[in-house]
């Protein structure tokens, strides 16, 4: 039984005790899971101590596996062990290592002994492997760490009660999981079909649009309000679709900022998404917040919902428009659905590939929400995009370089036209070139201004 060691240490300019009170909070974990492997945790310990467990299923191609830690030796301030009990090693033990450096700094160690199934010929076909992914997973944690904790020293770390719509989507899941490692206290408004039904989580709160049904007294007390439920824009724009696109938007902010007005202690801030979508096609035109509405359907509906929040600026409580371009991801959303055709070697242009396309890294847009909830001047539209939008022409020619794959099959603007519609149009081939005007001038520092590093990081290939 070979065992192997595989060690990623790293210097973190944060004092030792925040460094750690990051790593025994919930959220954490997710933060700490990499995109682009996929995972479910099924079961998370509500705090790191002796004896609680951790249980994530991984997925490998049409193959499922769990995987079950748990928590031992845990030592305040010096380090704790994620000890296999079952999963897909032989052996694995993981011990999380701190070690202070001045009042200021400290180390941060991850340290792994693990043994790889199935004895020598496990050890021969998997130990480079194994050892290239540990690099590329660790690599990634770090580069959060570090991000994150930046974050928490120039704002703040915990103490606000936070209200989160759309908390399972691309960015309301990874938010949740960056304000609960920050200390905060975070709750999630879901929808709910049925009259009276009561959360299984105390920290969950039910609200129906349709039915304009909402928990006042569960929404009450809340410093910040972050919204970001609403109705999936990818698929066919039937008219149908449309009207849910809009409606749960529109009528949803709606109904939720009349709510908030009706509040004894209303929220400080709500922080409600939009889309640049507001802008419409606008081909090489550079903008900026003050521009106006474009044209289209997209358009339309951003401004609308933009209006919605009304009742809720009415009521004296400060609205932030956050304007989101294309938020880059594995999980999902455009660059989720673009990998399998890119990896097998079939991505290319859309269109003439000259269109712009304004993109930020997810990491970014979670920034970028907790900048705008701290930054009390900041008000109305703000334009959540990376500094250098690129045409799709440099998109996808940079994700190829990424992947080590060709980009040359391109898709033609009539098969656009003729599979995806309206959608098609203005999702795709619509020209928006955006700059995030107010973010930079109210001082925010992006993370992954690049597009090349956004991906890489974002791919596991740093």
């Amino acid at each position: 039984m070979k065992k192997e060691v595989f060690t990623y240490r790293t210097r973190i300019e944060a004092p030792l005790e925040l460094v750690f009170r990051w790593h025994t909070r919930s959220g954490a974990l997710e933060r700490l899971m990499p995109p682009w492997e996929r995972w479910e945790i099924l079961e998370r310990p509500s705090c790191i101590k002796d004896g609680t467990r951790a249980v994530i299923k991984l997925k490998i191609g049409p193959f499922s596996r769990r995987w079950v830690v748990e928590h031992r030796d845990y030592r305040e301030g010096i380090g704790f062990k994620d000890v296999q009990v079952s999963g897909p090693f032989k052996l694995w033990e993981h011990s999380h290592l701190f070690e202070p450096d001045g009042p200021s700094g400290c180390f941060i160690e991850d340290r792994i002994e693990y043994v790889l199934p199935f004895g020598w010929i496990g050890s021969i076909v998997g130990s480079s492997f194994v050892r290239n992914k540990l690099k590329a997973v660790f690599s990634y944690r770090h580069r959060v760490i570090k991000e994150d904790i930046e974050m928490y020293k120039r704002y703040g770390e915990g103490n606000m009660k936070i209200l989160v719509t759309g908390a399972g989507g691309l960015i309301g899941s990874a938010l949740t999981a960056f304000l609960k490692a920050g200390g905060h206290e975070v709750a999630r408004l879901r929808h709910s079909k049925r009259t009276g039904e009561v959360p299984s989580d105390r920290n969950e709160i039910f609200w129906n649009i349709e039915a304009k049904r909402i928990d006042l007294n569960g929404i009450e007390g809340h410093d910040v309000v972050v919204h970001l439920a609403g109705e999936n824009i990818a698929g066919i724009w039937t008219g149908e679709k449309k009207r849910r696109i809009r409606e749960s938007r529109v009528e949803g902010t709606r109904f939720l900022c009349e709510s908030l007005s009706k509040l004894g202690e209303p929220p400080q801030v709500l922080v409600c998404a939009s889309a640049i979508g507001y802008y419409g096609d606008r081909g090489d035109e550079v903008l900026t917040e003050e521009k106006p509405k474009g044209r289209g359907f997209l358009a339309d509906v951003c401004s609308e919902w933009e209006s919605a929040v009304e009742p809720a600026v009415k009521r004296g409580i400060r609205v932030v428009n956050l304007r989101f371009g294309i938020v880059l991801s594995p999980k999902g959303g455009a660059l989720g659905m673009m990998l399998l055709p890119f990896r097998l070697g079939l991505g290319g242009r859309i269109g003439s590939g000259e269109q712009y396309w304004s993109w930020v890294a997810l990491d970014d847009a979670i920034g970028a929400i907790y900048h705008t909830i701290k930054k009390t001047e900041l008000e109305g539209p703000v334009n959540v995009v990376s500094p250098n939008p690129v045409t799709n022409r440099e998109f996808v020619k940079t994700l190829g370089r990424v992947l080590g794959r060709p980009a040359f099959i391109p898709l033609p603007e009539s098969l656009v036209r003729l599979v995806a519609g309206e959608m098609g149009e203005e999702m795709l081939l619509a020209s928006v070139r955006v700059m995030p005007k107010r973010l930079l001038d109210s001082g925010y520092e992006f993370h992954y201004p690049d597009l090349e590093v956004a991906l890489r990081h974002l791919l596991g290939r740093m």
